[in-house]
């Protein structure tokens, strides 16, 4: 009796712990499971068929199929990437919206269909569903066309996301995980992808052409839960998400704009400030994430380099090189964004990561080109299917968007992954050595015939 009576003022502070405990588990962000969108082998963009559908564009002259040509061969991109219906059909010039939703639904019906199987979740448990394809707006929106094909409940909360860019799918994740820190038990299924068939550029502006050779058609549906019961189930654990948006400079937020051309032609711009923009961001980004992700003993490594670097250019005024910071000190695995082959090399030079780490989005941007914000799920796939994902490794993502934005999040993997998904049945073949497109050797030629037709300009140079 006096043992209880002396635990009795403690109870009030036991429940407290007790309740801030529970709440925290309540608030955790896992990934159940995901699945890649895979679109049907007639669907793909071969080397000779890419050369048709640009010999198809009367806009090119000489001077933008040189641009053209060189910037298919140093892409990165293989001859199996996958493009929309009706530039297959040859209808690119003229698509309607029916061509939006056709691309959207083959999405849907491919990948949430296989995850719902797989998974044993059925659409009427989902509590939250978020869609982001950012070139294609429609009412009733996406989201809804959703919610109607598999007859969601009626209290599911919904979010639309259109314009967010190739980064959008941080940007879901990261609204699902603010609910989750408000709400109990839930789940949630994030659709990310893009719309192809209406932005399919037909003139010649050279900043315009060329997303022509970088996009390609893909997707990507994921469960994600908050729910402890499920914890054992799960593939990966959010441990944290940053969001950097430049959108409040002028230079920035113009570098990546959906506009038309001179004669009208809709299409995507690709400002030469580009690099300068995602530098800015991506450093930004990396200043707020390091601190989150990386041990003490790396932090504190950096921190002393950096002060000596100073110390002993104040004292000699010799010009030093910048100490780099070892993201691997905190960090198993790396899943790039497959922006373009460029986008990975800078990446990689900038983290100091060696050719293994950047392998993955290396063969994604080969294999499938730069399928916008599912890029990185494809890449994750990658390195499942190559079965380098164990329990407990770190697997940190990060991406760039029109905006400009640069996200980043670190995962947890939660078990060991077995790898059967979108790569399974060729993972075998990769890495490849050869990445480069034989789009010179086959259509080189072509040069020859535009000459006969067109004049060089007298101060036209191929441009890098």
């Amino acid at each position: 009796m006096d043992l209880f009576l002396f635990f009795l003022p403690l109870l009030p502070l036991l429940y407290f712990l007790w309740q801030i405990n529970n709440n925290r588990r309540n608030q955790n962000c896992y990934i159940l499971d995901y699945e890649c969108y895979m679109p049907k082998d007639d669907r793909k963009l071969s080397t000779k068929f890419c050369g048709e559908i640009i010999r198809r564009n009367k806009q090119l002259g000489l001077n933008e199929y040189k641009f053209l040509l060189k910037a298919i061969v140093s892409s990165g991109i293989g001859e199996e990437t996958y493009g929309p219906k009706m530039v297959l059909e040859g209808r690119e010039a003229s698509p309607t919206l029916t061509d939006g939703l056709v691309e959207m639904d083959e999405l849907f019906l491919y990948s949430i269909e296989k995850l719902f199987t797989r998974t044993g979740v059925s659409a009427s448990e989902i509590d939250i569903l978020v869609v982001n394809i950012s070139m294609l707006a429609t009412v009733p929106s996406l989201s809804s066309r959703i919610i109607n094909r598999y007859k969601m409940k009626d209290d599911v909360k919904v979010y639309n996301l259109t314009g967010m860019g190739c980064s959008a799918s941080l940007i879901s994740i990261n609204i699902v995980q603010n609910i989750f820190k408000t709400r109990k038990n839930l789940q949630a299924l994030v659709i990310t992808s893009e719309s192809l068939s209406l932005c399919w550029y037909t003139g010649n502006d050279k900043s315009m052409i060329l997303s022509n050779c970088l996009f390609r058609t893909g997707g990507c549906a994921m469960i994600l839960t908050n729910k402890p019961s499920l914890k054992d189930r799960a593939m990966f654990k959010l441990k944290c998400l940053v969001r950097t948006h430049h959108g409040g400079k002028d230079e920035s937020y113009s570098c990546c704009m959906q506009r038309e051309d001179d004669k009208g032609h809709v299409g995507f711009h690709l400002d030469k400030n580009l690099p300068k923009a995602a530098t800015r961001a991506f450093i930004d980004n990396l200043k707020e994430i390091a601190p989150k992700i990386l041990p003490m003993r790396e932090l504190f490594r950096f921190t002393v380099s950096l002060l000596v670097r100073r110390l002993r250019q104040k004292c000699n005024k010799a010009v030093m090189t910048r100490p780099l910071i070892n993201f691997k000190a905190g960090v198993d695995h790396f899943c790039l964004h497959t922006g373009g082959k460029a986008v990975i090399d800078a990446i990689g030079q900038n983290l100091g990561l060696s050719e293994y780490d950047v392998e993955p989005a290396r063969m994604t941007l080969h294999r499938f080109g730069n399928t916008s914000a599912s890029s990185l799920w494809y890449v994750l796939a990658y390195m499942e299917a190559k079965k380098r994902l164990k329990k407990g490794d770190k697997v940190f993502m990060i991406s760039f968007g029109a905006g400009f934005k640069c996200n980043s999040c670190l995962w947890e993997v939660m078990k060991d992954l077995e790898g059967k998904n979108v790569w399974e049945e060729f993972i075998e073949e990769y890495p490849r050595k050869n990445l480069n497109n034989p789009f010179m050797e086959k259509f080189g030629w072509i040069n020859n015939e535009f000459s006969e037709s067109f004049q060089l300009p007298n101060d036209y140079e191929i441009p890098d």
